[in-house]
């Protein structure tokens, strides 16, 4: 898969050579939002969107916007992410996308007329045909909608709601009638919930965040709990609490290495077998760590019992297997060194279960 950022695909073909060089795509069937998290909903968009490119000869193209335009307009309010932009590139090439147009949502772009928006899509990207859903609107004020595009010649193919009745996941028992609609906010709603099943239906995978190991406060080695911190690369996470997880390093190109944790161990300390392939078995804490009194400072930390190894710089995938409970307060070192053991203890006892 291709990514390119939208600044790269409209810039004037009159540029200098000091300014980003244009690139002309070829014709392509496009479907634009947010992406986030790749659930069954999108997943349905994006085999349309290759069934018509495949049918028309043309190719299966992805917008997506970067921020998030509700975390543009308000940050501090904006829903947690399920996806960064890295980990959202790697789904969307799993699912066959062949270019992905990252369009920067800042002032010019949301100022952007709906006439403007359709020249954009038919003149610069040379869109032939559009996937949308059928709520989809766009342009300065959302003035433009699917009739808009299609009145400028342009194919559409609205798609319509996914819900648990259409796919094939197993209906999920909700309160309201609303819940039956496939989305990012169901999915948050769950993760959050610690309903890790139920979201991983939604999803069509298991839940999993991906990041590079970064050096954090080192306060789990003071109190025997060494700690890998991953780079969370969003302004808050999903899903908040105590965890089982398995971890995998990834290469360069998003690859497993086959046993890239436990080649690393020294002194024999190879750690705790996960529960797929080359993975090992950790603990997690995603949270704000309020017994540490870090503030708004969102971390994720991966403890691997067993293991003794130095993980800085790796890139791992950390997937959430099953929720312990919330993050808790302790009062001094001495109980949150207990709570953290028991913590540990209980979820390896749960992955002893899973074998």
């Amino acid at each position: 898969m291709k990514t390119y950022f939208l600044e790269q695909l409209i810039s004037s073909p009159h540029t200098s050579s000091t300014d980003t060089v244009p690139v002309e795509l070829a014709s392509c069937v496009l479907t634009i939002g947010n992406f986030d998290g790749v659930h069954l909903g999108h997943q349905a968009m994006l085999a349309q969107v290759r069934e018509i490119a495949h049918t028309q000869n043309l190719g299966a193209a992805v917008m997506i916007f970067e921020p998030q335009p509700r975390e543009f307009f308000a940050p501090a309010k904006a829903p947690a992410r399920l996806t960064n932009l890295a980990e959202k590139q790697a789904l969307l090439a799993e699912y066959g996308v062949e270019t992905l147009i990252v369009a920067g949502f800042d002032t010019e772009f949301r100022s952007l007329s709906a006439q403007a928006f359709a020249d954009i899509l038919a003149k610069r990207l040379n869109v032939k045909a559009l996937v949308l859903g059928d709520d989809f609107r766009f342009g300065h004020d959302r003035t433009g909608d699917s009739q808009c595009l299609r009145g400028y010649g342009l194919d559409v193919t609205n798609l319509h709601t996914v819900t648990d009745s259409n796919t094939d996941s197993d209906s999920i028992d909700t309160m309201d009638n609303d819940a039956a609609r496939i989305s990012s906010t169901r999915v948050r709603d769950l993760l959050l919930a610690g309903e890790l099943q139920a979201a991983n239906r939604l999803l069509g995978r298991d839940y999993a965040i991906t990041g590079g190991v970064v050096r954090g406060d080192q306060i789990g080695r003071t109190i025997d709990f060494p700690t890998a911190n991953i780079d969370l690369q969003r302004i808050k996470p999903a899903l908040h609490g105590i965890f089982a997880v398995d971890v995998v390093s990834l290469d360069d190109n998003g690859d497993v290495i086959a046993d890239g944790l436990t080649a690393l161990a020294t002194d024999g300390h190879t750690g705790v077998a996960g529960l797929r392939p080359h993975s090992l078995f950790g603990t997690a804490n995603i949270g704000k760590r309020p017994s540490v009194d870090k503030g708004d400072d969102w971390r994720l930390e991966v403890h691997f019992p067993q293991l003794q190894a130095d993980l800085y710089g790796l890139n791992l995938h950390v997937r959430f297997l099953h929720f312990l409970h919330g993050e808790r307060r302790y009062d001094g070192i001495e109980a949150l060194k207990a709570g953290i053991h028991q913590d540990v203890a209980d979820l390896l006892e749960w992955r002893e279960k899973q074998i």
